[in-house]
């Protein structure tokens, strides 16, 4: 109901002296004042429509003085400014792939593994920056409150709007799936402890491991070299005399047959509540949980010291090669662990400085890749080989360490909250574009909801009852969604884009489309290892 007032260009005053309206901004304006001549202000049947209001940044106010205001769009003390919003990317970006960077660089190999970690980083930043930039290059549309599904459907129609919002379904369920299993390794570990402790258990003699205070563990000794399967093994329990502990507990309490349904009573009715509002008040949770992971990995690296030995091509003795054939494992993991396409453009708008998005991205980018390096190479380094050997590093590099070890116990505390208060976050956001979609309503109904939500939940119980690898779930999850959302979309809008503006050359068309076929290839690769 409040149309702007658009004056032609003359007398302008902004931060720029030399600040001018755009030719365009003219065009539109002179726009307006034929709508306004076609009607009463009270007739709103021929008002001026969205696409003939000016972009936010060419609209100016007049002033009696005979000069005319830069409108800026929104309140700037509830922007942040780029060190908060640095911040923001880095701890939305950073999730659960953390736990499974060793366990990636183990499968490419040391040299291999950084060199990958590097280049997918900046391959991910570079689509991300098409992503950021794609709104600004539709012309004469005002695109303020677009995200990039709302892009695809520009370009692509309702082909772009349904594959986009499907590939975004793939990420967040994969993602859910991800902390079902997760939530049921961490409670399962944390029931543990707390039982061994109360009942002086001693579990030390029953897991193949190293000696000392700080005992590192191979939960399967006997799997393949290189395999991507996690076999079920039977641990015994031994307490304080050396006989078999009640087995009562063990048929209660296993990491797979009963600690994935116990969570159901849990999290099925945080699933139900119609607003997530109260969940993202513990956000903060997460950033402590990183800064947590992080000094555990320091202290783990001090205490047992680096064990590296360069095998180029073979595996010899306890250690890997640096270059290895699995390393499409890798690439797969970190599409997932670099993702954040798909709320970047929200995250930005909130920074104060506009026009450094590109270098606050960039800084973020830049964050979390050497996170992501200092996790992998310390506990890549430190893993004690021999007596173990390097194969034995988990998709879950937490499950290298005994459930007895204080520090992990910690650790595998906070992030079992952590998830729980994200969790219900990623089910309301399936929730919204989903039913939003297709009902065009949030919470059409409980019995809607219950069963959306009873789906999700049995997808996750499946993955951790049957095959609870982390790193196998998120590596797939990654390359599906990264193909749509990281590679193929935003390669193509970029294409689109500059060749409605006449500027596409050859060399950008050969790049991008390389991004597409290296988006295919990972996807493929991913069902040959």
């Amino acid at each position: 109901c409040h149309r702007p007032f658009h004056v032609e260009p003359r007398n302008i005053v902004d931060d720029d002296p030399q600040e001018r309206v755009s030719a365009e901004a003219a065009i539109l304006n002179s726009r307006v004042h034929y709508y306004s001549r076609l009607t009463g202000s009270s007739d709103r049947l021929l008002s001026p429509p969205n696409h003939v209001i000016p972009r936010p940044e060419e609209i100016y106010i007049y002033s009696p003085l005979g000069t005319a205001f830069k409108v800026t769009s929104g309140d700037p003390s509830s922007k942040n400014p780029s060190i908060v919003t640095i911040f923001a990317v880095w701890n939305t970006m950073m999730g659960t792939s953390i736990l499974s960077i060793p366990w990636g660089i183990k499968q490419a190999g040391f040299t291999l593994g950084i060199l990958i970690l590097i280049i997918v980083g900046l391959l991910m930043l570079y689509c991300c920056y098409i992503v950021l930039k794609s709104p600004k290059a539709i012309p004469y549309v005002d695109t303020s409150d677009w995200e990039f599904p709302d892009v695809c459907r520009y370009y692509f129609g309702k082909f772009g709007q349904w594959s986009s919002l499907i590939f975004s379904m793939v990420s967040l369920i994969g993602a859910m799936v991800v902390y079902w299993v997760l939530m049921s390794n961490f409670l399962y570990n944390t029931g543990q402890f707390i039982y061994n402790y109360a009942h002086n258990v001693n579990m030390s003699d029953s897991q193949f491991g190293t000696n000392g205070s700080d005992r590192v563990i191979c939960p399967y000794p006997n799997t393949d070299p290189g395999g991507n399967t996690t076999p079920t093994i039977t641990t015994l329990i031994l307490d304080g005399n050396g006989t078999s502990d009640n087995s009562l507990f063990k048929n209660w309490w296993s990491k797979t047959n009963t600690v994935p349904f116990y969570l159901i009573i849990l999290l099925l009715p945080l699933l139900c509540f119609r607003s997530a509002s109260f969940f993202a008040r513990f956000t903060f949770l997460g950033t402590i949980s990183v800064v947590y992971l992080i000094v555990l990995v320091t202290i783990k690296a001090v205490r047992l010291g680096f064990h590296l030995e360069f095998h180029w091509i073979y595996a010899t003795g306890f250690y890997v090669s640096e270059f290895r054939l699995l390393f499409p494992q890798l690439t797969g993991v970190l599409t997932l662990a670099f993702f954040i396409h798909n709320c970047v453009i929200t995250l930005m708008k909130s920074n104060r400085n506009q026009e450094k998005n590109v270098r606050d991205l960039s800084v973020a980018y830049l964050l979390v890749g050497l996170t992501y390096v200092y996790v992998g190479i310390l506990i890549f380094a430190a893993f004690p080989s021999p007596p173990l050997f390097k194969d034995c590093i988990e998709p879950n590099f937490l499950d290298n360490f005994p459930s007895s070890d204080v520090m992990v116990f910690v650790a595998r505390t906070f992030l079992l909250f952590q998830m729980i208060t994200v969790y219900p976050l990623l089910g309301y956001l399936v929730r919204v574009q989903m039913m939003g979609q297709i009902f065009g309503n949030h919470y059409p109904s409980f019995l809607h909801v219950l069963a959306l939500n009873v789906l999700i939940v049995a997808a996750g119980v499946l993955m951790a009852k049957f095959y609870p690898n982390i790193g196998s779930i998120i590596r797939f999850s990654g390359a599906t969604c990264g193909l749509a959302l990281v590679f193929v979309f935003p390669a193509v809008v970029h294409m689109i884009s500059l060749k409605r503006q006449g500027m596409l050359r050859w060399p950008s068309a050969l790049f991008h489309s390389f991004l597409i076929l290296l988006g295919l290839a990972n996807l493929i690769a991913q069902f040959f290892m």
